[in-house]
């Protein structure tokens, strides 16, 4: 396929989630008003005024939609129709499609549970436990009965075991991660876009086109969402944003086993991700060094740490895109990256990563 009709198909995938995005998120503050789902401040939570929840169903319906759609009409239409409108190079894309619609109606499935779990949890919350295990069981299905596994390398089982665990991480990544207007989001945004770059460097169309679709629907949610926010997505939209990030990031970091290329993409999702995964690692390593637990809400996240450093909440959000966006450029270096340049894009990310860490440490007292 020639770049141009690449580029056509990936703007047209994610002016599409953007569109539907765009359309449904007024509809949605004024649904959410009407039925009273909004967040009232108070607590951990840093907001001053009430905010209308739907921003999670919003983006649901503007990333599966055209997803759905595509989907029926590439099994559908003729192979001769398709190749008519985009050329006879994109009939071999056409047929993996077709044999991969099985499992990516798989992996949209899981994507329901993940939303339905998080607009539950909304409407009346949940404990951890039974959300970790509910995220425990769409990761196993996804993995076995999807096909989307990490490090196939090291065998079914460690394999399978270790795409689980990326999926819930990943998850709780970034539910932990909105905690501040904007945030969440605007990283998921950074991270995709990323995704799709080095998904197209490595040869791929359709993991590209659907993380397309999805960019597009955050980036509609966040028009809407960029401090101050006039509505939230809520566990139902971080939820399901953390599990299409970490399922794209695996479809993305493609190894051909059998090659005289060395794994070293294999850490892409790692690089890409390293910010989300910051928080989350901090954020619970306090939590327990405190004697508290690790999934319970408060104020001590990276985020938070930053505004009490003196950063207003805009700097402190504008300061982790930049952040997210400083390792994902590294990312893009992966693809086809021998062992020399591999350890130095991992030194670069974790001297990033040094340098909030050093950033957003508690101030001295004086006397």
């Amino acid at each position: 396929m020639n770049t141009v009709t690449l580029l056509v198909l990936l703007l047209a995938a994610g002016g599409a989630g953007l569109l539907i995005s765009l359309c449904l998120i007024p509809l949605a503050m004024r649904v959410a008003h009407r039925l009273n789902f909004v967040d009232h401040p108070g607590g951990h939570k840093s907001h001053e005024k009430v905010v209308p929840y739907g921003g999670g169903s919003a983006i649901f319906l503007a990333g599966w939609l055209p997803t759905i759609v595509l989907l029926l009409l590439v099994v559908t239409l003729p192979v001769g129709w398709i190749a008519q409108i985009f050329g006879e190079s994109i009939e071999p894309y056409v047929g993996g499609l077709r044999e991969r619609a099985a499992p990516t109606l798989i992996i949209l499935a899981g994507g329901v549970v993940m939303h339905l779990l998080g607009l539950y949890d909304d409407l009346r919350p949940l404990s951890a436990l039974p959300k970790l295990i509910v995220m425990t069981i769409v990761g196993l299905l996804v993995s076995t009965v999807g096909g989307v596994r990490l490090a196939e390398f090291l065998g079914p089982v460690a394999s399978i075991l270790l795409t689980t665990a990326w999926i819930v991480i990943i998850t709780n990544a970034f539910n932990f991660l909105d905690n501040m207007d904007g945030l969440s989001a605007g990283v998921a945004c950074i991270g995709t876009a990323f995704l799709v770059i080095c998904g197209v460097m490595a040869g791929q169309v359709f993991v590209p086109g659907l993380a397309c679709i999805f960019l597009g629907a955050m980036l509609g949610f966040l028009v809407f969402n960029f401090p101050p926010a006039r509505i939230f997505m809520g566990d139902a939209g971080s939820l399901l944003v953390g599990y299409m990030l970490a399922v794209v990031a695996i479809l993305t970091s493609y190894w051909e086993s059998g090659t005289d290329r060395p794994p070293f993409a294999l850490a892409m999702p790692l690089v890409v991700l390293a910010v989300p995964l910051y928080d989350f690692t901090s954020v619970v390593v306090i939590r327990l060094f405190e004697g508290r637990n690790p999934l319970r809400a408060d104020q001590r996240h990276f985020s938070h740490r930053l505004v009490d450093r003196g950063l207003s909440r805009r700097s402190a959000v504008l300061t982790i895109y930049l952040a997210a966006a400083a390792t994902g450029l590294g990312a893009t270096l992966l693809p086809g990256a021998g062992l020399r340049e591999t350890v130095t894009i991992l030194t670069m990310v974790l001297m990033v990563l040094l340098i909030i860490a050093i950033l957003e440490a508690p101030l001295r007292k004086t006397s």
